[in-house]
């Protein structure tokens, strides 16, 4: 009857036991680690940059969809207030109609270039030493 009773094993308590599988799970957990590094280290690290790009790209996104939203807000505002276009007054700037042949004859009758006298140009020197 001696034998018997020293091969039973006393009942295990459930606190125990959990303590137990949780050490068995960690040590699965290190050693998975370490057999495959970029699991560990570069997985999360890749992840993140991946993540945080498009994070970043949805915020940007927002930021110019509100200045958007906002400029447009202030264009109707003032179009109403003032009878503007993004031109300017409305129908108020109408250009007239104009071409090269009328520009060359007025800059030709402004500046007459057959008659034209010499002008010397002072030197650095010679301001100095007069």
């Amino acid at each position: 009857m001696t034998t018997i009773e020293k091969l039973k094993k006393p009942p295990a308590s459930k606190g125990s036991v959990a303590a137990a599988t949780l050490k068995q799970q960690s040590s699965s957990f290190k050693r998975w680690g370490r057999r495959h590094p970029f699991v560990r280290y570069g997985l999360p690290m890749i992840s993140l940059t991946v993540f945080g790009a498009l994070g970043l790209s949805q915020l940007l996104q927002g930021s110019k969809d509100i200045a958007k939203v906002k400029d447009d807000q202030e264009w109707e505002i003032i179009e109403t207030r003032k009878a503007l276009s993004r031109t300017g007054p409305v129908d108020a700037y109408k250009p007239k109609n104009t071409s090269i042949e009328e520009e060359l004859k007025a800059m030709q009758e402004k500046v007459d270039i057959n008659t034209y006298e010499y002008k010397k140009i002072p030197k650095l020197n010679e301001s100095k030493s007069s």
